[in-house]
């Protein structure tokens, strides 16, 4: 049974940092490329950030770009979303997310960050 569980979310003030982990298990981790989306209140699930394999490239929405960091420890299976300089705007649940084309796709239950004063 796969399972993705994130951690991390809390209430930060504007300006303030979060990290966001996601520990994965029942899956063969180094195989998954993983993401992390986020879905405000009524709005659209988008994706924020990704990170490959092998190589771990990474890619990022751009309104994160320079704030938000992904990173991936394949020995602990774990993903992580280091979050600097953070704004209202970044408030939403953030979901962790592994896929492989062939293996399929797997979410975890989501993480509420809450970015106020």
């Amino acid at each position: 049974q796969v399972q993705l569980v994130e951690s991390g979310g809390g209430l930060v003030q504007p300006g303030g940092s979060l990290r966001l982990s996601c520990v994965a298990s029942g899956l063969t981790f180094s195989f998954y490329d993983m993401s992390w989306y986020r879905q405000g209140v009524g709005e659209e699930r988008e994706l924020v950030a990704q990170i490959g394999t092998t190589w771990f490239s990474t890619i990022y929405a751009d309104s994160v770009k320079g704030r938000f960091t992904i990173s991936r420890d394949d020995a602990k299976s774990t993903v992580y979303l280091r979050m600097s300089n953070l704004k209202p705007e970044d408030t939403a649940v953030y979901f962790c997310n592994a896929d492989a084309t062939w293996l399929g796709s797997y979410w975890g239950q989501g993480t509420q960050v809450t970015v106020a004063s």
